[in-house]
């Protein structure tokens, strides 16, 4: 089988090809913008030329607002349109399949806006100010964004933290946990965005335009 994976959470996109075995075959990267939106589906229509695909996996974040329905809803229309199954693929599985040997919890930190960081750690997430970050002194590793400044306030108060070089996701991960996922035999996860916060977009202060006539 032939695995495509997309992720388009955080400050660039990307997109991989990997052999059932794990081996990558094509890998790419793009800002997430301007242009994501266009640049996206023509880095997947290569990529499907390219390869007989099988199955499709995507980052559900949290991250972008913008780039999770881009990703998203691209994932969702081309596995409906080649038929093959979809795997929505959290943040914090991601990360995890990028250290298969590691040998403490991991938690992955996202930087959500200034001074507000997203937590994902035991299969939850949940957001945070940075002075409220919680503090456990069992062992911990911290992969994402904003690992190492998180990592930095809970040393300084005493916690055993362990700083990991996974800044970013690499569409390889995506494709690895999902990988993982159909080896245990668990089904495909839905591919809904993780939202924790809700949008900041707010309504115009006269309200929403009427409907045209």
């Amino acid at each position: 089988m032939t695995w495509l994976a997309l992720d388009a959470s955080g400050n660039r996109a990307g997109l991989a090809v990997l052999e059932d075995d794990g081996t990558t075959l094509h890998k790419v990267f793009a800002p997430t913008r301007p242009g994501l939106i266009e640049t996206l589906p023509l880095l997947l229509e290569e990529a499907a030329k390219a390869y007989a695909i099988t199955n499709i996996a995507v980052g559900t974040g949290p991250g972008s607002f913008t780039g999770l329905r881009t990703s998203i809803s691209l994932a969702q229309g081309y596995a409906a349109a080649a038929g093959i199954p979809l795997w929505g693929i959290q943040a914090d599985a991601a990360y995890a399949a990028a250290f298969p040997q590691l040998h403490r919890p991991l938690w992955v930190v996202i930087r959500a806006r200034k001074n507000r960081i997203f937590l994902l750690r035991d299969g939850t997430a949940e957001a945070f100010a940075d002075a409220e970050i919680p503090f456990t002194r069992a062992p911990r590793a911290l992969a994402g964004a904003a690992a190492a400044e998180t990592a930095a306030l809970l040393a300084a108060r005493g916690a055993d933290v362990l700083l990991t070089n996974a800044k970013a996701i690499d569409p390889a991960w995506i494709a690895r946990a999902a990988q993982a996922q159909a080896t245990a035999g668990i089904p495909p996860h839905p591919a809904q965005p993780a939202y924790i916060d809700p949008p900041e977009a707010k309504l115009p202060a006269g309200g929403l335009r009427p409907a045209p006539l």
